[in-house]
């Protein structure tokens, strides 16, 4: 650092010889040509000898002036030459390495700290500049737990990736909720330069229990004080941040502080930008001990190691101890715990400016913190209201917030060029696998689409289920996409049981659907719906994926594998968790077959019966699915039979057959080759019979097919030759890998096929 500094220096002296010397020669030169305030020529043309002013010794000044001037020009274009190689070479060689470092606060200055009002010790320009390795890892650690908290800290990753230029360390202390939600989020991300570590949460809540919380963060408000307990014994320094943060520059900025930290400093805050600590928001208002306005801990700098050396665990429980003595419990979390060690000890903290932590609650004074958008570094959506906040500039913030909420995520998967990066299998394996694959082949893209790994958000809703006690539940299975969302309300209507979707969405889409959904009395009433949000990548619409993770993360021993544009019958939920307990479903290989109808109506009179059901059918108000267009899919089924059945019966297999069926959870997954229209659900009911499973056609059970427009993946289907090309060579190849696998049993496929 201090070579820097005399660096600088130097090209400061060498700048000014530059640009000083010549223009004081010149000067001296012009004013020397002046006698008795007239002008003297310096042309040697106009000094003639025959001049009374003309003297020799004047002749030898003049002649000595214009060699040293000579000279200066000499010294100055060495002068430019050599600055010019400095410039270029840049400061890195005072490194020892070819590693380019940066300045995170150029453009800062000391107008903007004093403005803030800090104190930073050292003035001069050297000592504000501190250098952050280009590829030096950054570490950020975040508790996270629930459903909702897992949702804004994806908001909250997305800003800091989308300004980085740096690795990224992230450690997350979670419950396990937010780890599964997040740690399938992450995998699936598939950011470089990026490394997740999680931290159980729960098994810190014997750490902080003992403290009375009353602030909405609950017991999780309270974990930031056990970092240095919790994370690595060998991390020195960490950036801490809540979830509902959102960064408008490079985190390297508020990384490369730390090398301002002096003495004791061990903490890093912004000051508390309400008059919360300062006890006179209401009558009576008591808040906890704090140092003036107090900190806020929405954005902490930690160095761990020294804390750890101060006995910090020690010193944070005898002073919240001593505290709740007198205060009962906290008011604000770990926040108050924070402001009264620092009471105490107000040694311990660096003032961060207040940029830092723009606080945007009730109360906030955050307006007197900048004065213009290039101040904003972090803003803190610090109140309960959040975006509902007032605030005299929250509709700038609220765009800020909201440009990363709807920002695709796909886009941050960037390299860090020049970093290299730890080596990823799934990774690896994936750049193989698609390497394998023929670029010139006309099915590339259908090919290449059953290896795309798409982002996915488990859980994006709150969910919770309650197992029945007789291990018959059943979860109704389904996937969709944004012009399907209608039908969500309808289902929930029909189905009062367990259900897993899988939605299609871009990241503005997703956000749509929270809107829709948090405004729906009848989707809000349910907490038993899983809701997966599979991210948007791709020419093609992943339908075997979707039903794949909508299968994978179900509670109930069974599921009922069902689309979106049908309504299941009302009572079905009941009817087949008797029918599962009837038909043995736990111990034998059955696939239990809803039959399946449909109307050209959009307002259709629901049948309460199957005596009702076949009183419109006999009218043509229904029909059995598809009997005009796609026969054979259903057929096997036999409705003839089913009019007149009171008891299960079983059918068999037949080539293009493709019923909705309820089965174990332990049943084989869908074939993903199949994307958009066409043989998805085909292929996955030949699997199930090559497993042996038995169909049984359920007598009182059944579903009916709602109207809408026609998809954008059949309209391609019907219209695109290719597309039908490539969907029947990938079903040849399915039924050649069946053989493969399934041997001699396998052949009736091939047979079959070429018989249809």
């Amino acid at each position: 650092m201090l070579g820097i500094c005399r660096g600088r220096r130097k090209f400061l002296a060498a700048s000014l010889t530059v640009l000083f010397v010549p223009a004081i020669t010149w000067i001296y030169l012009f004013a020397g040509s002046f006698e008795d305030g007239k002008p003297v020529s310096l042309s040697p043309l106009e000094s003639q000898p025959h001049s009374p002013r003309y003297t020799a010794s004047s002749q030898r000044e003049r002649e000595s002036l214009e060699v040293r001037m000579r000279e200066v020009e000499e010294e100055n274009r060495v002068l430019r030459k050599q600055l010019s190689l400095a410039q270029s070479r840049g400061p890195s060689h005072h490194h020892g390495n070819h590693s380019k470092t940066y300045s995170m606060e150029e453009g800062t200055g000391d107008s903007e700290s004093l403005r803030a009002g800090i104190v930073a010790g050292n003035s001069s320009e050297c000592g504000q500049q501190p250098a952050v390795e280009k590829c030096e890892t950054i570490h950020v650690a975040i508790v996270c737990a629930g459903y909702n908290a897992s949702r804004d800290v994806v908001t909250l990753v997305k800003s800091v990736l989308f300004h980085r230029r740096n690795p990224l360390h992230f450690h997350l202390i979670a419950d396990a909720i937010a780890k599964q939600i997040l740690a399938t989020l992450f995998q699936t991300w598939m950011v470089p330069a990026v490394r997740i570590d999680f931290y159980d949460a729960d098994e810190l809540k014997s750490e902080v229990s003992w403290i009375p919380n009353k602030h909405y963060s609950g017991i999780y408000g309270l974990m930031k004080l056990v970092l240095t307990k919790t994370l690595p014994s060998n991390l020195e320094r960490v950036i801490v941040l809540d979830t509902d943060i959102t960064f408008a520059t490079d985190i390297a900025e508020l990384w490369a502080v730390f090398h301002k930290f002096k003495g004791q400093q061990v903490l890093g805050l912004v000051e508390n930008q309400s008059d919360w600590y300062l006890g006179n928001l209401w009558k009576n208002h008591r808040p906890w001990p704090a140092l003036g306005r107090g900190y806020n801990t929405g954005v902490i700098l930690l160095l761990l190691d020294k804390l750890r050396k101060m006995k910090w665990e020690q010193m944070w429980r005898l002073t919240a101890e001593r505290e709740l003595m007198s205060m009962l419990s906290t008011s604000l979390a770990d926040q108050d715990i924070f402001n009264a060690v620092i009471k105490q000890n107000p040694f311990l903290v660096y003032q961060l400016p207040c940029f830092w932590n723009v606080q945007l609650s009730d109360h906030t004074r955050s307006e007197q913190c900048y004065r213009d958008v290039s101040d904003l570094k972090v803003i803190h959506w610090n109140s309960p209201k959040k975006l509902r906040v007032k605030n005299k500039h929250v509709e700038f913030f609220r765009n800020l917030y909201l440009t990363f909420l709807e920002y695709d995520g796909n886009l941050l998967r960037r390299e860090l060029f020049g970093c290299p990066s730890e080596a990823d299998i799934n990774s690896e394996n994936l750049q193989k696998q698609l390497s394998e694959l023929d670029e010139d082949d006309l099915c590339y893209e259908f090919r290449r689409e059953r290896f795309t790994v798409h982002r996915t958000h488990l859980y994006f809703l709150h969910y919770e289920y309650e197992p029945a006690s007789d291990n018959t539940d059943v979860t109704l299975v389904a996937q969709l996409s944004m012009d399907r969302l209608q039908m969500l309300e309808a289902i929930c209507k029909h189905w009062e049981g367990p259900i897993s979707l899988a939605l299609y969405l871009s990241d503005a889409e997703a956000q749509q659907f929270l809107r829709y959904a948090q405004g729906s009395e009848v989707l809000m009433s349910r907490h038993n719906v899983g809701y997966h949000i599979v991210y948007k990548e791709g020419q093609f619409y992943p339908v075997n994926l979707l039903r794949n993770v909508a299968m994978k993360h179900i509670s109930t021993p069974y599921m009922f594998l069902s689309d979106i544009d049908f309504l299941p019958m009302y009572g079905l939920y009941e009817y087949l968790r008797k029918s599962v307990i009837q038909l043995d479903l736990a111990n034998t290989k059955k696939a239990l077959i809803v039959p399946a109808f449909e109307t050209l109506r959009y307002r259709l009179s629901f049948p309460k019966s199957k005596a009702e059901l076949l009183s419109m059918l006999d009218m043509g108000t229904l029909f059995t699915f598809r009997y005009h267009v796609w026969t054979k899919g259903h057929a096997p089924t036999n409705f003839a039979k089913w009019r007149t059945a009171t008891t299960p019966y079983r059918v068999e297999w037949e080539a293009d057959f493709e019923p909705y069926v309820v089965v174990r959870k332990d049943c084989p997954e869908y074939d993903r080759r199949f994307v958009g229209f066409g043989w998805n659900k085909v292929a996955h009911i030949m699997e199930l019979d090559a497993q042996e499973y038995e169909f049984t056609v359920l007598p009182n059970a059944y579903m009916i097919h709602m109207p809408h427009a026609p998809s954008f993946d059949i309209t391609k289907f019907r219209s695109n030759k290719q597309y039908r090309i490539c969907l029947k060579t990938l079903k040849e190849e399915f039924q050649q890998d069946m053989s493969r696998h399934y041997g001699f049993a396998a052949l009736k496929y091939l047979t079959a096929e070429n018989n249809s």
